[in-house]
């Protein structure tokens, strides 16, 4: 089989950088609706490294079939397997193209939910136990999301995800650093006026080990320490639905007004749990490449200039104790052109409509990630 060069460099990172795969390691490697040259390149990938690949295939259209009848007897079962299948990995690669991302809009809410809880415990093994990393796969319809021709899509998307992810250590060390010492927070926009805390939490640098593409170092407020509100300004698609000017009033940490063009839905996914009305992640953006929303949130989360202030589960190594089926990445860009913005730590001004304003920081604005300076 003739394989596109690019799908056999994104495979070498994803295999080498991304999980950093060894001799004898197993690794599973989950395709939703990619090509099959790209996991043949993968599987050779993690051969030539000395690592067992196991695979599976999934297709959107047979996914939603299943999801529109689902019931306990079927996915209880079907999550066990998945588990115990789970447990037997090294190391995870996800790879999640879609034709239509609204192929599950129809689907009942509560059917979703229903196999959200009962895979809850595989996501929470794969992302407590595994090395994995998750990208989407560039398609026609991510294409016209973006509003770019197919061809110029996929070349971004390779320069994207080919990025040199390790000139980003440095800069998300340094934030990362300041952010473990941090207390208050306060985020201050268009619309947005928001003060928490972060103390005691820690947290956590994404340069290429986790998503693909990455740039974002995530912390997560101290659960009831949120007061304020934010408006979003990067429209967000989740469990099928389109969300657009998302807005959440809080109060000792619970959101206790939700609005948006969807206020109804967005209120019965915010009331899927008592965990999903309160925070699970606060981080922020910086891929160089990224400057536009696309509904797609693996891009749109790295999105320059942006931080996302994040719904439901926290994650277990950077956390606030937060349980939810939920976990809502949703976006605020501040650069200029998006009305601008800042983020203050303790008083100190820590970044200023998307550019970070300490020497220390400095390492993660766009000049530096670029190889410009």
């Amino acid at each position: 089989m003739i394989i596109d060069p690019r799908f056999n460099t994104l495979a070498e990172g994803l295999t080498r950088f991304s999980t950093g795969l060894k001799k004898g390691e197993r690794v599973l490697i989950d395709a939703f609706d990619v090509p099959d040259a790209m996991v043949i390149a993968l599987i050779r990938a993690a051969r030539a490294r000395g690592a067992h690949p196991t695979v599976q295939i999934h297709r959107a259209r047979v996914t939603r079939e299943l999801t529109l009848g689902a019931e306990e007897a079927q996915y209880a079962p079907h999550a066990e397997v998945e588990l115990a299948r789970m447990q037997k990995m090294d190391a995870y690669i996800a790879l999640r193209g879609s034709e239509n991302i609204f192929e599950a809009s129809d689907v009942p809410p509560e059917r979703v939910q229903l196999i959200s809880r009962l895979m809850k415990p595989v996501l929470d093994h794969r992302v407590g136990k595994t090395k994995w990393v998750v990208l989407r796969w560039p398609t026609a319809s991510m294409a016209q999301q973006a509003g770019m021709s197919t061809e110029a899509f996929e070349d971004f998307y390779f320069r994207v995800c080919t990025l040199d992810y390790a000139r980003m250590k440095p800069g998300m060390k340094a934030l990362a650093d300041l952010m473990r010492k941090t207390d208050r927070v306060q985020i201050k926009g268009p619309g947005t006026d928001l003060t928490f805390s972060i103390k005691g939490i820690g947290a956590q640098e994404c340069g290429g080990l986790r998503n693909i593409p990455d740039g974002e170092v995530f912390s997560c407020p101290v659960k009831e320490s949120v007061e304020g509100v934010i408006q979003y300004n990067a429209p967000t698609v989740y469990l099928g639905s389109s969300f657009d000017h998302i807005r959440l009033v809080f109060k000792r940490g619970r959101i206790v007004e939700a609005t948006s063009n969807n206020t109804k839905r967005l209120n019965s996914i915010l009331d899927s749990d008592a965990g999903a009305r309160y925070i699970g992640e606060f981080a922020i953006g910086f891929n160089p490449h990224i400057l536009e929303p696309m509904r797609d949130i693996l891009f749109d989360e790295k999105i320059a200039g942006s931080f996302h202030f994040t719904p439901g589960q926290a994650y277990e190594d950077c956390g606030n104790g937060n349980k939810s089926q939920v976990h809502w990445d949703m976006v605020c860009i501040q650069r200029p052109e998006y009305g601008g913005g800042e983020i203050w730590f303790d008083g100190k001004l820590i970044r200023k409509d998307g550019m970070f304003v300490p020497k220390s920081l400095h390492k993660l604005n766009p000049a530096y990630l670029l190889g410009q300076e």
